[in-house]
C-alpha cells in the first residue's frame, strides 16, 4: 500500500493525518524509543509492504480480539488493518465455512515462510475427545501446520502463551500453550495477559515494520518493551507501599485515599507488564487505578498460583520470589530481605518503619489521645 493510498483510506474512516502521527508517537513511547523515532515509524507504516497475517482462535473467549478492536481513536484496528493483510480471522472475516478455510489453506500454501501467525486461545492436547475442532480438523493439527509454515508466530493472550484458564487444574482438555503444542516453532513471541493489551500488539507489529526484526524477549519469550519491568515499579500507589500504608478492608479510608492494595491481594510485585504506563481503553484507566488489585494475569499459571485473587500472595512455588524485592524502594538487605520473602513484604515494611498506622488506625489512636487529653484537662481543673 502506498503512502497516499493509506492516508486516503484512513481519512475515509475519519482518521486525520494528525491522529495518525499521534498514533506513531504513542508507539514510539511504548517501545521506549525517542520521540524523534515517530517519524521513522510513520514512514515504515505508510510505505512498507503489508505483512500477511492469519489469526487463529482455539480455546478462547475472544477477549484478545475484543481488546484489539476496542482501543482508542484512532483505533489500533484501523491503523493495523490498513497496514497488514489480514487473510484469515474467524471473528472478523466476511467469509465463513468452506470459503473461510479455503482462504487459510491458500495463504499457507502460497506464502509459506512469509506470513505471520497469531494464535488466540490454548490448544487441546487431547485430540481423541474431539475438543475444539474446526472444519473437521483438530486445533492441534491446524496449529502445527499453520505455525509450522509461518515466518513468525505470536501467541496472543495468556491462554495461548501459558495455557491460561483451560490449562488450570484439573485441565480436562489437556490444554497446551503454543510453545508446548508446536515445539521448536520459528520466531515465537508471547504476548501474555488476559486479555493482551491492544497497544502492545500494535507496538509489536510497528516494531517489526520499522526495525525489520523482532524485539528482544524475556525468559518467557515476551517483548521486553512490554514485559521488561514489574507493574509494582511503575505503580501509582508505590509510594504508599514504601511508606507502609495499605488498604486493610474494601471501602475503608485507606482505600478511598488510594493507598497500596498489596494486603488486598495485589500481585503487582510479582507481575511483569507495562499496564501502569499504557493502561487500557485508550489510556483511560487500569485495574489498580480503579481501586482493584492486579491479579497477575500476564504470568505463567496465574489461575493456579495467583489465587485467591483477593488474598495477599505468600512465597508460592512457581513464582520467582526474588522479584518481590526492590532495593531502590525498600532498601532491604540480608536478614531483612529473607524475612520479607518469608512473611510478606507488607508486614516487614510496616514493622521496619515502626508500624506506621493505617488511616483507620490513626483515626482510632487520635480519638483515644483526644479522650486522654480531655481527662487530663478535667483533672487539672479539679
Amino acid at each position: 500500500m502506498t503512502q497516499s493510498n493509506l492516508m486516503q483510506d484512513l481519512e475515509r474512516q475519519g482518521v486525520s493525518r494528525r491522529e495518525f502521527l499521534a498514533f506513531c508517537a504513542s508507539m514510539a513511547a511504548i517501545l521506549g524509543m525517542p520521540k524523534a523515532a515517530s517519524a521513522a515509524i510513520a514512514k515504515a507504516v505508510e510505505s512498507e509492504k503489508r505483512p500477511i497475517l492469519v489469526w487463529l482462535e482455539f480455546q478462547d473467549c475472544a477477549g484478545n480480539t475484543e481488546s484489539f478492536l476496542r482501543s482508542g481513536h484512532p483505533t489500533v484496528a484501523q491503523i493495523l488493518l490498513d497496514t497488514i493483510s489480514l487473510n484469515y480471522h474467524e471473528t472478523l472475516m466476511v467469509a465463513a465455512g468452506d470459503q473461510a478455510e479455503a482462504a487459510l489453506e491458500d495463504t499457507v500454501a502460497k506464502h509459506k515462510g512469509e506470513y505471520i501467525a497469531l494464535v488466540e486461545g490454548s490448544i487441546p492436547g487431547d485430540i481423541d475427545s474431539g475438543y475444539c475442532t474446526i472444519g473437521g480438523r483438530s486445533a492441534l493439527d491446524i496449529a502445527r501446520e499453520v505455525c509450522g509454515g509461518a515466518a513468525a508466530t505470536v501467541a496472543v493472550g495468556t491462554c495461548a502463551t501459558f495455557g491460561g484458564l483451560p490449562a488450570a487444574h484439573p485441565n480436562p482438555t489437556r490444554a497446551l500453550s503454543v510453545a508446548d503444542a508446536v515445539p521448536g516453532v520459528r520466531n515465537l513471541i508471547n504476548m501474555s495477559a488476559c486479555p493482551a493489551n491492544a497497544e502492545n500488539i500494535a507496538a509489536l507489529v510497528v516494531y517489526y515494520l520499522t526495525i525489520k526484526h523482532w524485539p528482544p524477549l524475556d525468559q518467557y519469550r515476551r517483548p521486553l518493551f512490554a514485559y521488561g519491568t514489574m507493574i509494582h515499579d511503575a505503580c501509582e500507589r508505590r509510594a504508599h507501599f514504601d511508606s507502609g500504608q495499605f488498604v486493610e478492608q474494601w471501602g475503608d479510608a485507606a482505600h478511598r485515599h488510594g493507598y497500596c492494595l498489596y494486603q488486598m491481594g495485589c500481585k503487582g510485585p510479582a507481575t511483569s507488564q507495562n499496564c501502569p504506563n499504557v493502561q487500557w481503553n485508550g489510556h483511560t484507566n487500569w485495574p489498580i487505578g480503579c481501586g482493584s488489585p492486579c491479579i497477575g494475569c500476564a504470568e505463567p499459571n496465574f489461575w493456579d498460583v495467583m489465587t485467591p485473587f483477593y488474598e495477599r500472595l505468600p512465597n508460592v512455588e512457581g513464582i520467582n520470589s526474588s522479584r518481590w524485592l526492590n532495593p531502590v524502594g525498600l532498601s532491604l538487605t540480608g536478614v531483612v530481605a529473607a524475612g520479607a520473602v518469608a512473611h510478606g513484604i507488607g508486614e516487614t515494611v510496616r514493622y521496619r518503619r515502626g508500624h506506621r498506622p493505617s488511616v483507620d488506625e490513626k483515626a482510632r489512636v487520635d480519638g483515644k489521645e483526644q479522650g486522654k487529653d480531655a481527662s487530663h484537662d478535667e483533672e487539672s481543673r479539679k
